[in-house]
């Protein structure tokens, strides 16, 4: 009767049939059986999804034991590597295992990889089982085991701790389905190997079913199913004895327990929550007179806050006379664990069942009472971990229609699992709003330089809590679509650097000009018309004309007075050395002496001997000369950068340099205190920064080396300088030599702020984009288009802000020491998804993988070789500051890196023996009590 639960018992009875009966009559037979079988199988088997992970995508079969169709993994997931076992353990597969151990599917990148099961019934109660066979599929033997964990969707679901290459693991749940698909999500734990997985399936469970416990809020995680008193250990019952395809696996007798069985069927009664099959409660475990039967099992790590559930199935096997009696009463850790006696039915399957909590070990001991004539018996025993799915699922509208658009662009990212949560492995290029009390919303997409190619899809209409869409600096074509004006929150899109044609819809441009939202379609490849009524044209360049000669009267007033002050301020120069507060200094290059007002203090050649202690101490020098520390009068401490006589910055920069700084003021920008120009001695005084440059601290190799978190900070700081210096100037400066030797850091808390403007240069962003110029900037951080375009742009400042980024998270300069540019270096890498190869080391894996992600992909971004592909530094800035909030999300969440605080593993030891008890181990590792 148990034929189809005992793999090797099966395949032997079918040789001695075949030998005892003729070929043909036995061919025929077995067709016809298998047939018959086949079809009874799949008239219960509605709903039934069984995943062989890592088969070919092609290589669907039917299992010879279940008679359950497989099929390959390939269309549930996107990522990882198939794998074969090896050969000597394939073996196996012939002789016990089913098929579905022969493969495997492992993850070595990415920090979550899931896999996405549809078609389901939404909320239908589901077990979800994942099955692990290692089969030292790599090569490694133990060296290649791994210790991971399971989420279900974005709830933690249980730690798999797979021990032996050579035993097979199960994790299974019970839980509810909100949707019509359930993601299950393989996440990796730093040096403790790689996650893979055997097999998914997937059972619907009637609602009458596990009623007590499970349902939208609690899921039921296996810690163990014993099936007592068979005589064969490795038995296994399953589908189609039961037809629900639970795993029933052998709890083994002990020496003191007493095995019992009958051939008769036992039922269960209707409304039964539990359905235990006939196959599993035909046998039973029990003691001799006089004695109690106990069993008993360990909370993991000694965790007292795991929730218990435990059930115990009983049912008499032979029908007792009027003389004997079995009367059982039920203890938990020496306390009456069931409230009054009991005493099961004559093949009728009755359970006990309760929660059991707040304790390091749990002991069963169900006793005979006083006037119980008969010991106790057990027949199945079942017991779940309570996992709470509490954690809110993004909104399933979103879910769908984000997928669709993947499929759609054929985009490769991180983009598996759960869109918005666990905040901690959110989506790259995706912002979501968490609400206490509903699911999270998509809020942002951005999608720029992602090579998307074709139309503007619909899809994008179901995203309606959409605020910014950033299409830009992709190869989209045709139409702009009316639908992105009806999208109801949409505040910011860009569409910028695309191929569009057409006209703008006028419900686009209609929301723009009533301030609704920012509309960004400038720089697109293909024209762009703005189809407007022409009298609203001619009213516009009217308004146009009036403006302009306002503004060039507004200019001409302020150039008379202007010079007017500069000739009075002329008159008295010659009587003054040191000036205070303002000073005016006479420039002086190549014989052109050019007048330059400065509203700072200015310093004689005399006072900078005086605060610098004749130039005692030098802190810096670069190609301009020498930088020293000084202490003003009040003992503020200031950085005094001196102009050598053969610095190849000219008089002319370092004055450029005064004057820019002296213009713009932003708590990310160096302040200049003063400056000295007394004869051939020119100085800039500015205020000290007391821990040096980025660059120093980067080549730290001790145990002071920054944080993912401090580097991410100094980024951001430094980002937001760049940008005022882009945006906020007028006109708007270029600083054309950004590197990490002129980011500049002060204070415990590592401020950053950028330096040396000496190179800084000016350009009217209504006129131009670019500047020409002289070589510039420092080798490695130069934009490659500066090398035959000779123009540089605010994109050239972003080149090299990527490679800052890219230093920031490798903590590697921008020429390595084989001469290989960091660009290339880390291109190949990360084009590989191995990232954890790239970062740092002396982070020593304190960081959240997904922000190294998303700062390492900004940094390609920035360093793309065509500058219209790269983001503008206010894009930077947003990216940063979405990074540093997924980096202080992970450190709110874990407090460190290594995982949750509410996991618990699955234990391998074997159980202890004792007289009359025996050890409970969760099914993850098999058959328990030996």
């Amino acid at each position: 009767m148990f034929s189809f639960q005992d793999h090797h018992h099966q395949l032997a009875m079918s040789r001695q049939g075949s030998m005892r009966t003729a070929a043909v009559f036995s061919l025929i037979s077995i067709c016809v059986a298998n047939v018959v079988l086949h079809a009874r199988a799949q008239a219960n088997t509605r709903g039934f999804i069984s995943i062989d992970c890592g088969s070919p995508p092609s290589a669907g079969y039917v299992d010879v034991v279940t008679w359950l169709p497989y099929v390959s993994d390939a269309q549930f997931v996107d990522a990882g590597v198939s794998h074969n076992i090896s050969a000597e353990h394939a073996d196996m597969i012939d002789l016990k295992l089913p098929r579905l151990y022969n493969d495997l599917r492992s993850f070595p990148t990415g920090a979550r990889n899931c896999y996405t099961v549809r078609p389901l019934t939404p909320g239908t109660k589901y077990l979800v089982r994942a099955t692990f066979l290692h089969g030292n599929y790599d090569g490694l033997g133990p060296g290649g085991l791994a210790v991971f964990d399971l989420h279900l969707g974005v709830n933690f679901w249980q730690t798999v701790n797979v021990s032996s290459v050579s035993d097979t693991f199960q994790a299974e749940i019970i839980t509810v389905v909100p949707d019509d698909y359930v993601q299950v999500c393989l996440v990796g734990k730093k040096g403790l190997g790689t996650p893979f997985i055997s097999g998914l399936e997937l059972r619907p469970l009637p609602d009458t079913l596990y009623t007590v416990v499970a349902n939208a809020s609690m899921s039921m995680a296996v810690h163990g199913r014993y099936n007592l008193g068979p005589d064969d250990e490795n038995l296994i019952v399953r589908y189609p004895s039961d037809p629900h395809d639970r795993v029933w696996k052998v709890l083994a007798n002990l020496r003191s327990w007493n095995p019992t069985n009958t051939t008769g069927t036992v039922r269960y009664v209707a409304g039964d929550q539990f359905e235990v099959p006939s196959a599993v409660m035909q046998t039973a475990a029990t003691v001799d007179d006089g004695f109690s039967l106990r069993f008993y099992w360990d909370a993991y790590e000694s965790n007292k806050e795991l929730d218990y559930f435990a059930v115990l199935h009983m049912a008499e096997l032979r029908r007792l006379n009027s003389s004997e009696a079995r009367i059982c009463e039920v203890y938990l850790n020496n306390g009456l664990w069931y409230s009054k006696p009991f005493s099961p039915e004559f093949r009728y399957s009755s359970s006990m069942f309760g929660m059991v909590t707040g304790s390091v070990e749990y002991s069963f001991r169900i006793e005979p009472t006083a006037n119980s004539t008969l010991p106790p018996l057990l027949n199945a025993l079942e017991i779940y971990v309570m996992v709470p799915t509490t954690e809110r699922a993004t909104h399933g509208g979103d879910v769908s229609a984000v997928m669709a658009i993947k499929a759609k662009y054929e985009i490769k990212r991180n983009w598996m699992g759960d869109p918005c949560g666990p905040k901690i492995y959110l989506w790259d290029g995706v912002g979501c709003n968490y609400a206490i009390s509903s699911a999270p919303r998509i809020t942002s997409l951005n999608l720029s330089s992602n090579g998307l190619v074709g139309d503007i899809t619909t899809l994008l209409s179901n995203l309606t809590a959409l605020q910014n869409l950033d299409l830009s600096h992709n190869n989209l074509s045709g139409n702009i679509p009316e639908f992105l004006a009806q999208l109801p929150s949409l505040a910011v899109l860009d569409l910028t650097g695309n191929k569009f044609n057409g006209s703008v819809p006028e419900s686009l441009l209609k929301r723009s000009r009533e301030g609704a939202f920012s509309l960004r379609i400038e720089a697109n490849i293909s024209s762009i018309s703005n189809d407007q009524p022409q009298g609203k044209k001619s009213n516009r360049i009217a308004a146009v004309k009036v403006a302009v000669a306002a503004v060039v009267l507004s200019v001409m007033v302020v150039v008379v007075v202007t010079l007017t002050l500069c000739l009075r301020r002329r008159r008295t120069e010659n009587d003054l050395s040191v000036r205070p507060l303002n000073g005016r200094i006479s420039k002086e290059d190549n014989g052109d002496a050019v007048s330059m007002q400065f509203d700072n203090r200015q310093f004689s050649y005399k006072e900078l001997k005086t605060i610098t202690n004749s130039f005692e101490k030098s802190i810096g020098k670069g190609g301009f000369g020498v930088v020293y520390l000084g202490y003003l009068e009040d003992g503020t401490p200031v950085a005094v950068k001196t102009r050598s006589e053969s610095s190849s910055q000219g008089v002319n920069e370092f004055l450029a340099e005064a004057l820019h700084l002296i213009r713009v003021h932003h708590r990310n920008l160096v302040n200049l205190v003063g400056h000295c120009k007394d004869g051939q001695h020119s100085a800039l005084v500015y205020e000290y920064m007391s821990e040096g440059t980025l660059q120093e601290k980067l080549r730290e190799k001790s145990s002071e080396s920054l944080t993912w978190r401090q580097r991410l900070r100094i980024s951001l700081d430094s980002a937001q300088g760049l940008e005022y210096l882009h945006k906020a100037c007028t006109p708007p400066l270029i600083h054309r030599d950004v590197k990490t030797a002129n980011i500049l850091l002060n204070g415990s808390n590592l401020e950053a702020k950028i330096a040396d403007f000496g190179l800084s240069k000016a350009f009217n962003n209504d006129l131009q984009s670019h500047v020409s110029t002289r070589v510039v900037g420092t080798p490695g951080y130069l934009d490659p288009e500066y090398y035959t375009s000779f123009q540089l742009s605010e994109k050239s400042d972003v080149y090299s802000f990527g490679i800052v980024l890219l230093e920031v998270v490798t903590g590697q300069p921008p020429i390595l020491p084989e001469s290989v540019h960091i660009v290339q270096w880390a291109r190949q890498r990360l084009a590989k998804g191995d990232i954890e190869s790239v970062v740092d080391d002396n982070m020593q894996g304190r960081y959240d993988l997904n922000s190294v992600w998303k700062v390492a992909d900004l940094a390609l971004r920035c360093t793309e070789q065509a500058a219209s592909q790269r983001p503008t530094m206010a894009d930077v800035v947003v990216q940063l500051k979405e990074s540093l909030e997924l980096e202080e999300g992970c450190e709110r969440v874990h407090g460190f890196y290594a995982g949750s605080g509410d996991e618990y593993a699955e234990s391998s030891d074997a159980a202890s023996q004792s007289t009359q008890s025996g050890r409970v181990q969760d099914l993850v590792s098999g058959p328990a009590a030996r």
